[in-house]
């Protein structure tokens, strides 16, 4: 398994032309490329020492971009995680989102909230299972509870969140 440890500013480019490799087999080039675009350098810049990544020998092998909120002192947030399609389904996200639990609980935080996309199965499943609850929206489509145009219009989002021991 990569040996976790801090993100760093300089991770960046990796994590972008990761981004844009490892989603490539179930989105064309340019959904890819704009994919990778919710990563801008100021996420490293600004919280590299509460992001995360894994690395071997072959590099970064995963990672989670994640931040402490800056208007209160319970919550903390992930904003995008991403596993090499080669290291998926051996543990590798549940590890990044365990250690960043921990240094949030260490850091006095509460609660850690996250969303994806209504058809991001996956990621639904993966949330749930780690013990994320749904938090209300204003619809329920197929089960799921909606935050219409969270990221602008149509571009409705599912959320999530899950209490933390300090």
């Amino acid at each position: 398994m990569p040996e976790l440890r801090q993100a760093r500013i300089s991770d960046h480019s990796t994590i972008v032309k990761s981004v844009q490799q490892w989603w490539g087999d179930s989105r064309t080039p340019t959904q890819a490329r704009e994919l990778s675009l919710l990563l801008p350098k100021l996420f490293l810049q600004f919280f590299s020492s509460t992001s995360l990544v894994l690395e071997d020998e072959a590099g970064i092998r995963a990672f989670l971009i994640g931040f402490h909120a800056a208007d209160n002192e319970e919550e903390a947030y992930i904003h995008f995680v991403g596993v090499d399609p080669n290291l998926r389904g051996q543990g590798a996200a549940r590890r990044l989102y365990t250690a960043f639990f921990q240094r949030a609980a260490e850091a006095g935080r509460t609660e850690v909230r996250a969303i994806t996309s209504p058809g991001n199965t996956g990621s639904i499943a993966f949330h749930r299972a780690m013990g994320f609850t749904f938090e209300s929206g204003d619809r329920v489509v197929d089960g799921l509870p909606l935050h219409s145009d969270y990221d602008g219009p149509g571009q409705d989002r599912v959320c999530f969140y899950m209490k933390i021991a300090r």
